[in-house]
Formats: C-alpha cells, structure tokens, sequence
C-alpha cells in the first residue's frame, strides 16, 4: 500500500494443516468439504459482478486455486477505460503490496540454499546500512525487515520516493530517521522490506529483480512477472491504473521501482495462482522443491501483532515475514496480503491451506474495498455455506474514512480575515534539508512556487493565514486536498525556516535557508 494512509486495510492471514490425531490447537468446528469448495465457486461469478456493480471499478481477475489445481480463472471489465481492452485471466496487474509475500517466498528460496540467513544482520551484506541507533542498524536482521519490527516509523522513506530519490539513496537516508523501540513495535515499511531484500540479493551475488527471476519466477513458470516497472509497460495484456474522480474513473500510473520488492511486483492472477499452489504445497511445485520446507514455514509463523484487539471479543492480527497471519470467525488460521495505491491498484490473495484452497483478486481501480470484500464473501459461503455480512458495506466505509482528505488543513477554508503575510520576496530562496534535500521557493507573477524532488514538482502555493500557505499535493503521497507549508524568520530573511507538513511525518520536515 504504498500509502500510509491505507495501510492499515491489508488482510492479515494463515492455516496450517490439518491432520488425523492433531492436537487441540490445530482443531476447528469448520469442515472444508469439497462440496462447499464447489458451492463457493459455483457463487463466485455473481459475487463479483454484484460488487463491480457497486463499486463500478474498471476491472477485476479473479483466480481459485484447490488441491493444487486451477479451480476458477476469470476477468472482468475492461484493462483501461474508454477503451474495448478486456481484462482476462492472463492480464498483469501492478499488485502493490502483495508483492511483499512474493518477496518473502523469493529470501526463503535462497534461505533454502544456504546463502543467506533470516537472522542474518542487514550490515553483513550491506555493510554501509545503519539507523539512527548505530547498535540497532548493526543489529536488525532480515526477519526483522520482513517482520515491520525494526523501529522505523509507519511507511519511512516512502516520502523520499515519491520526490523521486532511487532505492539506493532511500535506504542511505534511513539512518537519519528517528526509531521507535526495536522489535517491540510493530511499524508498516515498505522501504525496510526492502533493505532486507536488498541484503538477500547481494548475499547471492545478484539484484533483487535478477534474484526473483531464478528463485520463483523461472521455476514456477510465471512468465508475466516482475519487479521492473518497464517490464511491466512491455506487456501487451496490461491493466492501467485508475483513480475516483466523482463518481467516474481517471487514467493513472504509478513506478514503484525504488521499493519493488515491497510494492513493484506486476502479475497476473494465472501466475499468482501458481505460487498460491507452491506455498500451499509446502515449497514444492509440480513435484519438484522450489522452497525449503523450515524457510518457507518460518515466513507463515506470526512474528507481530500487528492488529490488537480493540474489545474483550475481538480477534488480534499478526503478521508474519511478508504475510498476514489471522484466525477467523471459525477459529481458522489464513494466511493473506492486500496491497494498494492511492494512485490505482487494489489487490489481495487469502489462503486457507488446511483445505489447499486459494483466491487472487486483482484490480485496477484505487482502493475502496473490492478485493477484500471478494475473498471475504467467498471463504465465508465455503466455510459457513453462506456470505455473513455486507462485506463491500463494511471495507468501503472504512476505505472511505482513510481516503478522506487529512492535514490540519482538511476540511477548512481560507480565513474571511487572515493575517497578513510578508512581502512574498522575503520567502523566496533554496531552503535545505538533510533528509529531504533542496526546496526552491520562488515568486512569478506574484505568486509563490513551491518544488519539491530530485526531479522537481512545482506547486502552486495559497496564502492561507499569516506565514502559513497552502498547496495540494499529487501522487502517492497526496492528502487528498490542500497540505500545509509554514514559514518561520524575520522579513530580512536571517534563519528562515520553512515547514512543509506533507513531508513532516516524523519531524524531519522542516527546511532551512542558509
């Protein structure tokens, strides 16, 4: 999810085996038989079409997988709008952040093969990478990446991205990012997943891209899946990223190559379905051991909680490496990801592998609950023998909250009588930071320009109240209206400081003009 904003929505879940003689706390009230499994899919094609009619997102692929089979591969809608392109079984998706659990799959195989270790220290293969607390970046382990238990804060370095700074410099800057206590808390980052990636690709001699090609890819003939965005674009099958605009959908685009191993994958539910079938099969594909049994095991063991019971009756969720770990309503363990950007992509897988029975669902419309409310519906009538809630209802209400425009600035207007700014010469100039780098404010035709990046955006800026402006951030990172900038100094210009709150997340977002 690329967005801090939606992060907290990914679906969390594991099943381990079922057995003859297993003991209690492998037991459930819940039989999957294979007669609710084709009762399931039997209602899967009208499920979807009921919510793509209520959500109206442009397109949807859908994929069920059952003892190691292909069971239902479908699409729906079209792959760009305004266009005939139909979205079909084989159409590649930017997945987000399900590509996470990919990228799990990916440091298991090589964990398998001895080269790397889960609590191998990030400094072993990257010995330039620290944090903030020098013992805890000469400490923090690959596990602990994958974990979300470094102590880096929600979503670090995500900001660096969207101003345009490669994964090299992102996972540089890092150091300068303040820590919360380590692996104690639990903190949503694509940029330390991908630290860990990093030190697993170099431990093999290779690059991550090169690394999830030979591990995963190539053995489990996944043909249209990668971690490179311009792969991506090449294929002819591709699903173009939509975002709301109303109540209709716009064209959208997103490179996430700087976090790939986080959130760049690109697939189709046909190959997804392959690695469901791999994960669910222990490590093992088409009879031949892709995954060693122990590695993979460890990436489905709940390392976090990373959802806490918010009442005496409710359910904690945990994550695990990459994968989500949840116990249902039935006492189940799944094991599942989403992934979304704000800019188009809405994705989720969700894996009971007590009964090997899998769904991938792939969108190409910014995030409001469709994916999740289709796995849902569907576990529920294969578990229950039928759906148990309004589960669109539910995520889009929530999705709608956490889309809902934030910032001390959301839902206000401009002062009747504001105070007075200076003269908008005294904040011109090129203000620094060690984080974030320059900021340029200049003046044209009497209004402040605000650029931001390695390759400058330029925004125009509002005079709001006083030495406080106003502008409306784009991308992955927007608020979804007006973010605040706040100039500090005298007129004379000696130590002006200024504020941008879009980049002030955990403090580092106050700039300096020498």
């Amino acid at each position: 999810m690329q967005n801090r904003r939606v992060s907290a929505f990914f679906a969390l879940t594991l099943v381990f085996g079922l057995t003859v003689g297993a003991g209690p706390n492998t037991q459930s009230d819940i039989t999957v038989t294979p007669a609710r499994v084709k009762a399931g899919i039997a209602a899967l094609d009208g499920m979807v079409r009921n919510i793509k009619s209520r959500s109206n997102v442009p397109g949807i692929a859908v994929a069920v997988v059952y003892n190691g089979k292909v069971v239902f591969a479908k699409g729906y809608g079209v792959r760009k709008i305004g266009t005939r392109e139909r979205v079909d079984p084989n159409t590649v998706f930017q997945v987000a952040s399900v590509s996470k659990s990919i990228a799990s799959s990916v440091v298991a195989a090589a964990v398998s093969d001895g080269k790397v270790k889960w609590n191998e220290p990030i400094a072993t293969a990257l010995p330039w990478f620290t944090l903030s607390d020098p013992w805890v970046g000469s400490h923090v382990t690959i596990a602990d990446m994958f974990a979300h238990r470094s102590g880096l804060p929600d979503h670090a370095g995500d900001d660096l991205e969207s101003l345009g700074y490669s994964r090299g410099q992102i996972l540089h800057k890092l150091a300068l990012v303040p820590l919360d206590p380590f692996r104690v808390t639990y903190h949503y980052t694509n940029f330390g997943l991908t630290a860990g990636s990093e030190a697993a690709a170099v431990a093999e001699g290779t690059t991550w891209e090169a690394l999830a090609q030979k591990k995963i890819f190539a053995p489990l003939g996944m043909m249209h899946s990668s971690y490179r965005r311009s792969d991506f674009a090449r294929e002819r099958d591709h699903a173009t990223l939509h975002v709301r605009s109303g109540s209709t959908w716009e064209v959208s685009s997103r490179f996430p190559d700087a976090q790939a191993p986080a959130g760049g994958l690109s697939s189709s539910v046909l190959d997804l379905s392959k690695w469901m079938i791999m994960e669910m099969n222990m490590g093992t594909y088409a009879g031949r051991r892709i995954v060693g049994r122990d590695a993979l095991l460890e990436t489905w063991r709940p390392m976090m909680v990373s959802n806490p019971p918010q009442d005496p009756v409710g359910r904690s969720g945990f994550y695990g490496l990459g994968i989500g770990v949840n116990y249902d309503a039935a006492g189940m363990l799944h094991l599942s990801h989403s992934g979304a950007f704000s800019t188009g992509a809405s994705t989720t897988y969700e894996m009971l592998p007590a009964a090997k029975l899998g769904i991938v669902v792939l969108t190409n419309g910014s995030p409001c609950g469709v994916p999740e409310s289709i796995a849902k519906m569907f576990y529920d009538t294969v578990e229950f023998g039928k759906v148990q809630r309004d589960w669109y209802a539910a995520f889009s209400k929530v999705f709608a909250q956490v889309m809902a425009p934030s910032g001390e600035l959301a839902g206000k207007k401009p002062p009747a009588n504001p105070v007075a700014a200076m003269p908008l010469s005294s904040y011109v100039g090129t203000y620094a930071s060690r984080y974030f780098g320059a900021a340029t404010v200049s003046l044209h035709d009497g209004a402040l320009t605000l650029a931001l990046g390695i390759k400058p955006e330029r925004y125009a800026m509002k005079h709001w109240n006083g030495n406080t402006f106003a502008f409306v951030p784009t991308g992955e990172e927007s608020t979804g209206g007006p973010s605040a900038v706040t100039f500090a100094g005298s007129k004379d210009g000696h130590g002006m400081t200024m504020t941008v709150e879009l980049l002030n997340s955990y403090g580092l977002g106050t700039f300096t003009r020498p």
